[in-house]
């Protein structure tokens, strides 16, 4: 199944008026994780795919980047994308992340931010990833906490006086769609245990070098206390790989 949502106008207007859409990479709390598991990308090629406003895309030029292809379903998304970039060396291009065909070995590092928890194969897309990065090329990638995308609810269990007790996990090793509401709309993501993630990534021919499940310092905390919650259980799952 490939989603859309981000062509829906009103989902689209929630989501530009979030922080990370008006404010950029600062404003996205796993902004500073991510980028500590990115390679130099000073004379890379590189792919990122869900570039959504493409804030990656431009950071990777300003990291020097050789060249860099953004991939978006969203017509929305590109539009706006295109409208904050001035640089001949970004490309944007609308297709599904389910269907990128680039040539063998066209990329040196292939980067993805909150997107493939909406893909249904991550199997099939690791090929394709694979197939496309050079021998010894990163794969960069963070999605949705699998402790947070077990229950399609993705909320809190409440008290009598609305106080969070906890963060409730059922069916965690049940894998496959879940409809959950995001930005008052109905949404589905893929819920993946950990071992999936990591395992696929190896058995696609990938090393994985890191893995985060994002704690928070004490610059997040200062700068959004709500970030205490992170300690009671992870949001974001972070990965690093290379390519064999």
């Amino acid at each position: 199944m490939k989603q859309n949502k981000y062509d829906d106008s009103g989902f689209f207007d929630k989501y530009s008026q979030m922080p990370r859409s008006t404010r950029g990479l600062e404003a996205a709390g796993e902004w500073s994780t991510f980028r500590s598991l990115l390679p130099g990308l000073h004379g890379k090629r590189v792919l990122d795919l869900g570039c959504g406003f493409g804030w990656h895309c431009r950071y990777a030029r300003e990291q020097q980047a050789e060249s860099v292809v953004g991939v978006d379903l969203s017509a929305n998304m590109l539009e706006r994308a295109r409208a904050m970039t001035r640089d001949p060396k970004i490309q944007y291009l609308q297709m599904a992340i389910e269907d990128i065909e680039f040539s063998k070995e066209e990329f040196d590092t292939v980067i993805s931010s909150l997107a493939i928890h909406y893909v249904e194969r991550f199997d099939d897309l690791c090929r394709r990833i694979h197939h496309c990065l050079k021998p010894g090329g990163e794969f960069v990638l963070s999605v949705e906490h699998p402790i947070f995308t077990a229950l399609a609810a993705q909320d809190w269990f409440y008290g009598p006086g609305g106080e969070k007790l906890h963060w409730p996990v059922d069916n965690y090793h049940t894998e496959g769609a879940r409809e959950a509401r995001f930005l008052d709309h109905d949404v589905i993501k893929y819920h993946r245990n950990v071992a999936t993630y990591i395992n696929t990534l190896i058995e696609s021919g990938f090393t994985v070098t890191k893995l985060s499940e994002l704690q928070p310092t004490k610059e997040m905390l200062e700068q959004n206390p709500a970030w205490q919650e992170e300690f009671r259980r992870p949001m974001f799952l972070l990965m690093a790989a290379v390519k064999h």
